[in-house]
C-alpha cells in the first residue's frame, strides 16, 4: 500500500516538499544564516589570541623602527627587552605603580572614567576627553643612561584616528623619530603619513626653541626662520597634515607630555 503524507515522518515531508515552496526556502536559509555565524564565531574566538598576539607584535616591531634600532634578523620579542615600559601619570610627568605594566591597555583603559579627564579644548580629535595615563618606553645605551624616548601619540587625521609613536632623544626635545602604526587616510595623499621620506623629514627636528616654546609644526610653507622646527606638509592632504600638525603639538604641549618632557630635560627621570 503506498506510503500517505499522514504516515511520513516529519523530516521525509519536508524533504519531499517542492524546492520552491516559500516555507522550505525560508528555513533552509535561516539554518544555513545558523550555522555559518557558528561557524563565524567560533573561528572568532578561536582566533583571537593569534590576532591579539600579532597586534602585540606590530606595535612592538613599530616602537623598535621608531626607535631606529629594527632588525629583521632578529626577534621582535627579544629586540623590544632592550625598552623599559612605564606608565605615566600625565599630570605629574611621574610614572605610576598602580597599574601593571603586562597588563595596561590605553585602548582598553580609554572608557574608564576613572582614569579619563574632559578636555576643554580637542584640537589632536581625541572625542573630547584624554587619559590621565599612558604607556611610554624608555631604551637606554650600554652605560644605563638615557638614550631613546618613544611616546605613543594620537589624533584624527581627515578619515580616521591616526595612532603611532614619536621617538625623542635624551634632551627630550629633539625628534629622532616619528610614524603611524594604524591609519585609515587615503591611499596615495593622506595615506603618505607612512612614506619613508616624508616619516625621515622629522628626523633631527626640534620640538621648542631656546625658551621652551613649542615650535614643531606641519605647513605648506617654510618659515621664514627657524627650519629647524618645519615639517613639509603632504602633497594634496591638507587635512591630514593638518591633523598630524595638530596631534603633535597637543602632545607635545602641556595636556600631553610636557611634565615629563620637563623633567626629563631636568634630568630627573
Amino acid at each position: 500500500m503506498p506510503e500517505t503524507t499522514q504516515n511520513k515522518g516529519l523530516l521525509r515531508r519536508f524533504l519531499d516538499t517542492p524546492p520552491d515552496n516559500v516555507g522550505k526556502t525560508v528555513f533552509v536559509a535561516v539554518a544555513l544564516c545558523l550555522v555559518a555565524s557558528m561557524i563565524v564565531s567560533a573561528a572568532a574566538v578561536a582566533l583571537r589570541p593569534i590576532q591579539e598576539a600579532n597586534s602585540q607584535r606590530d606595535k612592538r616591531m613599530n616602537i623598535l623602527e621608531v626607535a631606529g634600532v629594527y632588525d629583521p634578523n632578529v626577534p621582535v620579542a627579544e629586540a623590544f627587552e632592550a625598552f623599559e615600559p612605564h606608565v605615566l601619570d600625565l599630570s605629574s610627568g611621574e610614572f605610576t605603580e598602580d597599574y601593571d605594566i603586562e597588563t595596561f591597555d590605553e585602548l582598553a583603559t580609554s572608557s574608564d572614567p576613572a582614569i579619563v579627564r574632559a578636555l576643554d579644548e580637542d584640537p589632536a580629535g581625541l572625542g573630547g576627553q584624554q587619559q590621565y595615563f599612558q604607556m611610554i618606553y624608555i631604551l637606554r645605551d650600554d652605560a644605563g643612561e638615557i638614550d631613546k624616548v618613544v611616546l605613543p601619540i594620537e589624533g584624527y587625521g581627515l578619515w580616521s584616528t591616526l595612532y603611532g609613536f614619536i621617538a625623542l632623544e635624551e634632551n627630550g626635545n629633539d625628534i629622532f623619530g616619528l610614524q603611524f602604526y594604524q591609519q585609515g587616510e587615503t591611499p596615495g595623499l593622506g595615506a603618505e603619513v607612512d612614506n619613508p621620506r616624508w616619516k625621515a623629514l622629522w628626523n633631527g627636528k626640534k620640538l621648542r626653541d631656546e625658551d621652551g616654546v613649542l615650535q614643531i609644526t606641519v605647513a605648506k610653507q617654510p618659515p621664514a626662520a627657524g627650519r629647524e622646527y618645519y615639517i613639509d606638509a603632504l602633497a594634496g592632504a591638507t587635512l591630514t597634515s593638518r591633523g598630524v600638525d595638530n596631534l603633535v603639538r597637543f602632545w607635545m604641549g602641556e595636556q600631553g607630555y610636557e611634565p615629563f618632557l620637563e623633567r626629563l630635560k631636568a634630568g630627573e627621570i
